[in-house]
């Protein structure tokens, strides 16, 4: 859960993908223009059955401390599931996600009565043709460009599509712009983000692909120090976006993998669209073009029907892919889902394997920061004495502002977070450059 709270009174409480939190933003920034105070905004997310719990407690404690605030409750949950929030006596007004970030209608909003009527989410209003870049920043140093919205695949687990309509993407030019006028700003480092970030282009004219979004940037915000991409799809990477990583040293040596399981027959029942092997195979030849990136990925623990040994095939997949870390998904039934009708794991087998595979990736993450030990890596820093490696692995420093970029040596590893000690340039300075 992310947190936002602005000098008039209008918070944000965002759950869930980093597109809410940059969505959050922007509805903050349209909420205080329109003149709304005493505000809280819950941006849920429809992901997990615990998502949504999550949520749902969240608007009951915000308004147990907060009695007199005006909640809105809108994203992906309040979008499959408006009844159910509506029901809530803590929420005033449901709004549904195809208008929500947008600044008219949080004027038209603020300029009705004071007792909000609901405006109740329709799915096919997200069919929209254009999308609009956003911008969400975290704690001044990096930025988050939303350059994709929606998904026109179907995983039999995922609840999503529902949630955020079809695939649409903001045009090579707006995103350019954007990006070019974050690093203005001043931030040394941009996270292209989306729901889908892979199938980036499929709706624009010329059907530009991911790889050309960056290859772009790259060469059209030259001031840019760093660039970064979320969450995709292995089996979506075009050509371009595999050779970036091989000749672009500004695209930082990360990726989030949308892996899910390592079984085949899962796979399939999951409705995916690559197999075990095509993971196996783009994890190595990335890693043969760009020999320092780490693959991180989320993985689905106790699918329907998986076996014992489908489960080992995902535990396998760890040290197959080499992966360095996992978000780990004990399996959630979705209403209205395919998966929510095959024949279930018991919970407490969901529950033990989701244990098992975390400690899976506890052991990988130690394994991996090790490897940073005893070498120099360049940083950028954020608040609370924290950076991050171009891998974005953690770094505890002390004595350094947020939004620098620095040299240090990596001084050790307590398996979770690693130490660094600033490298002074040869005029002794401390060889930052600050935001």
């Amino acid at each position: 859960m992310k947190t936002h709270a602005s000098a008039a009174c209008v918070e944000t409480l965002s759950f869930g993908c980093r597109l809410n939190f940059v969505e959050a933003e922007t509805m903050r920034r349209a909420a205080k223009a329109a003149g709304f105070e005493n505000l809280v905004i819950v941006n849920s997310c429809a992901v997990t059955a615990e998502a949504t719990r999550q949520t749902r407690q969240a608007i009951r404690r915000v308004k147990r401390e907060q009695p007199e605030a005006k909640i809105v409750v809108t994203g992906c949950a309040a979008e499959t599931e408006p009844e159910r929030f509506r029901a809530m006596p803590e929420v005033g007004l449901v709004l549904g996600n195809a208008r929500k970030t947008e600044a008219a209608t949080w004027l038209a909003l603020k300029h009705q009565a004071s007792d909000l009527p609901l405006d109740a989410p329709h799915a096919e209003a997200l069919h929209r043709p254009r999308l609009s870049p956003q911008a969400g920043t975290e704690d001044h140093t990096r930025a988050f460009l939303a350059v994709q919205n929606g998904c026109d695949h179907r995983c039999s687990f995922c609840i999503i599509p529902q949630g955020r309509g079809s695939s649409r993407s903001v045009p090579l030019d707006d995103a350019i712009a954007m990006a070019r006028d974050l690093a203005a700003r001043g931030f040394l480092e941009i996270v292209l983000t989306g729901v889908d970030l892979t199938s980036y282009g499929s709706d624009l004219p010329d059907v530009p692909r991911l790889g050309d979004l960056v290859r772009r940037i790259l060469r059209e915000v030259p001031s840019l120090p760093r660039l970064r991409l979320s969450s995709i799809d292995c089996i979506e990477a075009d050509p371009v976006l595999v050779r970036c990583f091989a000749e672009e040293e500004r695209l930082m040596p990360s990726l989030h993998l949308s892996l899910q399981a390592g079984s085949d027959l899962i796979l399939k029942r999951m409705q995916r669209r690559h197999g075990r092997t095509d993971a196996i195979r783009f994890c190595a030849e990335l890693r043969r073009l760009r020999p320092d990136i780490a693959f991180s990925a989320d993985l689905i623990a106790g699918f329907p029907t998986e076996t014992e040994a489908q489960f080992t095939d995902t535990l396998d997949l760890v040290d197959a892919c080499g992966l360095t870390s996992l978000h780990v998904f004990p399996f959630s039934a979705r209403p209205g889902t395919p998966a929510a009708r095959m024949p279930a794991v018991a919970p407490t087998i969901v529950k033990e394997r989701a244990r098992r595979l975390r400690e899976k990736g506890t052991l990988a993450l130690a394994s991996h920061l090790g490897t940073h030990v005893g070498h120099r890596r360049r940083l950028l820093s954020e608040r609370g004495g924290l950076a991050r490696t171009e891998d974005f692995a953690p770094v505890r420093l002390h004595n350094i502002a947020p939004g620098r970029l620095v040299e240090a040596l990596i001084t050790g590893s307590d398996g979770e977070v690693l130490q660094g000690a600033i490298v002074p340039d040869r005029s002794g300075s401390m060889n930052a450059i600050p935001l």
